[in-house]
C-alpha cells in the first residue's frame, strides 16, 4: 500500500538533541492535521463497449456499407456476405419441412350394436309370436324354450363383442397416439431445421451490435456469431439424419478462403473470421487490479485520482463503481481484484483541460479510500512496531517510554492515531530507532 496526505494543520514543536543541522534524533508535541490514505493501483482505460464482428458464413462479401473510422448505430447494416452453401442448406431446409409427413388417422371399430340388437329383438319377438300358435301345448313350449336360450346366447355374444371391439380399439388408440407423436417430432425437427437455416440466412446481412465507431479488420475480444447446423442435425430423428446431413455437409469446407488484407468487396471469408470491430467510446471508464491486501478499503464511490502514462503531468478524477468478488491471480502468484471506475476529465499542470484518454491506455488510480479531517496524527517516523502493537517513543520528564498506539488512516507522511495519545503530549518524531527504554531525551 502506498499513502498520501494533506496537511490542513499540525502542531509540532520540533526540538533537537544535538546542534548538528541533520540531528538523529528530534521531539515534538502530537497535534493535528487532515489525513488521507490512499491505495494505487494499475488501471487500464476501458470502453463503454467493444464488439468485434465476425462472418456467420462461409462466402464473399457482396456489399461493403461501412468505411474505416464510420460512427454506426446499433442495427445498421454493415456488410452483406454472398454464400452459395447457406442458401442450398435454406433450401434444403424448406424442401424438408414440406416433406415432412403430415398427421396420421388410424379409424377404429364401430362399437355402436344398436341396430343388431333390435334387429335380433325384433326377430325373437315374431318367432315367439309364431311358436304361441302351435296347437300342441307340449311342442308350443319346446319351440318358445328353444327360443328363450336363443335369444339368452345372442345377448351373451353380443356382450363379449362389445368388450373385444373395445379392447381393440383401446390398442389402435395407443397406435395412433404413437404415431401421432412421431409424425409431430419429424415435423418439430424439420421446423427447427428451417428456423436454423433461415437465421443462417438472414445472418449473411452483418449489422451493427453496437453503436461506436468501425474499425475494418481490426481485432478486439470475439464476439460469437454465426449459425451452425451440424450440433441440431446429430439430434434429429433417423428419418431426416440424412437431409440433415446435406444441410450441413459443407459447414466445414475450406471453399471461399478467409479473409486476409483489407475487407472490401469480393474479400473471401470464412465462419468465425475477424470483420471489423466497433468500439463505443461515449464513456470510458478504469479497470484497477487492486491487491488483496488493500482491496477491502475500497469501496463504491470512493474517488481517485488517475494519472495516464500517455498525458505526463494531468490529473484525471476517477470514482469506484463498483469491486469485483471474483479474484485474479498474477503471474507471480499474487491474489488481486478488478475494481471498476468511472473515468471524468482532467486537467494539465497549467489547468487547462487534459486531452480525453484512447481506450487501453495505461494509468494508475490513486484510491483515497480515508479522509480524516483535523484529526490527532504523528509523522510516519514516529511509529514503529513493538511486538505485535504499534508504539511511539512517548517523553515525560525527559525520558523516552514505550506507549502503545492504534493507527487509523495511514497518510504518506502522517498517520491517524486514534488511541494511546492526545494534543499536547511530547513524542520522538526523528530516529526513534536510536532510543531506549528510560533514556533521556533532552
Amino acid at each position: 500500500m502506498t499513502a498520501a496526505i494533506l496537511v490542513v494543520a499540525l502542531s509540532l514543536a520540533v526540538s533537537s538533541c544535538s546542534g548538528d543541522s541533520q540531528p538523529e534524533v528530534q521531539t515534538g508535541e502530537v497535534g493535528t492535521a487532515t489525513v488521507v490514505e490512499v491505495v494505487e493501483a494499475p488501471a487500464n482505460v476501458v470502453a463503454a463497449a467493444a464488439a468485434t464482428v465476425t462472418a456467420a458464413a462461409t462466402g464473399t462479401v457482396r456489399t461493403l456499407r461501412v468505411t474505416d473510422g464510420q460512427r454506426v448505430n446499433r442495427g445498421d447494416v454493415l456488410l452483406i456476405i454472398e454464400s452459395p452453401e447457406t442458401e442450398r442448406a435454406l433450401s434444403a431446409a424448406q424442401q424438408a419441412a414440406s416433406a415432412a409427413p403430415p398427421p396420421i388417422d388410424v379409424q377404429g371399430l364401430d362399437t355402436s350394436t344398436d341396430q343388431a340388437t333390435t334387429s335380433a329383438n325384433l326377430a325373437f319377438g315374431r318367432a315367439r309370436d309364431a311358436a304361441r300358435q302351435i296347437p300342441d301345448r307340449q311342442l308350443r313350449r319346446q319351440a318358445l324354450l328353444q327360443i328363450a336360450q336363443a335369444e339368452a346366447q345372442f345377448l351373451a355374444a353380443s356382450a363379449q363383442a362389445n368388450v373385444t371391439t373395445g379392447q381393440i380399439n383401446q390398442g389402435i388408440a395407443g397406435l395412433q397416439n404413437s404415431l401421432a407423436g412421431l409424425t409431430q417430432v419429424q415435423q418439430d425437427q424439420a421446423q427447427a431445421v428451417l428456423a436454423s437455416a433461415e437465421r443462417a440466412v438472414a445472418d449473411l446481412t452483418v449489422r451493427a451490435p453496437i453503436s461506436g465507431r468501425a474499425v475494418i479488420g481490426a481485432s478486439a475480444a470475439a464476439v460469437s456469431g454465426g449459425s451452425d447446423l451440424s450440433g441440431l442435425a446429430s439430434q434429429l430423428h433417423d428419418s431426416l439424419a440424412g437431409q440433415a446431413e446435406a444441410l450441413v455437409g459443407g459447414g466445414s469446407s475450406s471453399a471461399g478462403g478467409s479473409t486476409t488484407g483489407t475487407l472490401q468487396v469480393g474479400s473471401p471469408v470464412s465462419v468465425g473470421d475477424p470483420l471489423l470491430t466497433i468500439t463505443d467510446v461515449s464513456s470510458l471508464s478504469l479497470r484497477a487490479e487492486v491487491d488483496e491486501t488493500d482491496v477491502l478499503l475500497v469501496h463504491q464511490g470512493v474517488k481517485a485520482d488517475v494519472e495516464l502514462d500517455a498525458v505526463p503531468g494531468a490529473s484525471y478524477r476517477g470514482v469506484v463503481r463498483n469491486v469485483d468478488l471474483s479474484p485474479t491471480t498474477t503471474s507471480r502468484g499474487g491474489v488481486t481484484y478488478v475494481v471498476r471506475l468511472d473515468l471524468g476529465g482532467g486537467t494539465l499542470p497549467d489547468g487547462s483541460p487534459a486531452p480525453r484518454p484512447l481506450p487501453g491506455m495505461s494509468a494508475i488510480a490513486s484510491l483515497r479510500v480515508a479522509t480524516e479531517r483535523d484529526t490527532l496524527a504523528v509523522p510516519v517516523s514516529a511509529v514503529f512496531r513493538d511486538g505485535e502493537n504499534d508504539a511511539v517513543w512517548y517523553v515525560g520528564g525527559g525520558v523516552a517510554d514505550v506507549r502503545a498506539v492504534t493507527v487509523g488512516a495511514q497518510g504518506e507522511d502522517y498517520l491517524q492515531i486514534t488511541d494511546g495519545l492526545k494534543v499536547g503530549d511530547l513524542i520522538v518524531t526523528k530516529g526513534a530507532d536510536q532510543i531506549r527504554q528510560g533514556q533521556e531525551v533532552p
